[in-house]
């Protein structure tokens, strides 16, 4: 089993930050299932948090939906890292508008944990003043 504090100096771990950037910038939609499933899924917490960092930068419905409207994951995540990390880039888009419909879509469904959608109020408040 690998150290996880060796994890940034093991080449491995640069040929997942090449695979995780290829698919931020892949135009098929699969690229976001592939993500989520293996990315943000990881033990490994900067894997995570790149992954995080990944779909927001994708700035797509998909895409921001599972890190703002998961439990576990994105804004969500156990780690607080990989949480603020993500928040930290939804404030830094550019374009705000996508992720302020997820946000929104969040808040006012039946369908999401208390939890989740207290999340995603306190995010979207931070994105007003931004």
């Amino acid at each position: 089993m690998m150290d996880k504090t060796m994890i940034k100096t093991n080449k491995n771990f640069c040929r997942v930050c090449d695979i995780i950037d290829s698919l931020t910038i892949n135009p098929n939609p699969d690229s976001v299932a592939v993500l989520e499933e293996i990315g943000t899924n990881s033990s490994i917490d900067e894997v995570r948090e790149m992954t995080s960092k990944a779909l927001v930068k994708r700035n797509e419905f998909a895409s921001l939906s599972v890190v703002i409207s998961n439990k576990g994951k994105g804004i969500n995540d156990m780690s607080t890292v990989v949480a603020m990390s993500t928040i930290n880039e939804l404030l830094s888009l550019e374009d705000k508008q996508e992720a302020m419909k997820v946000l929104e879509n969040t808040i006012s469904s039946e369908g999401f944990d208390e939890e989740v959608k207290e999340n995603a109020r306190s995010v979207k408040a931070l994105m007003a003043l931004s």
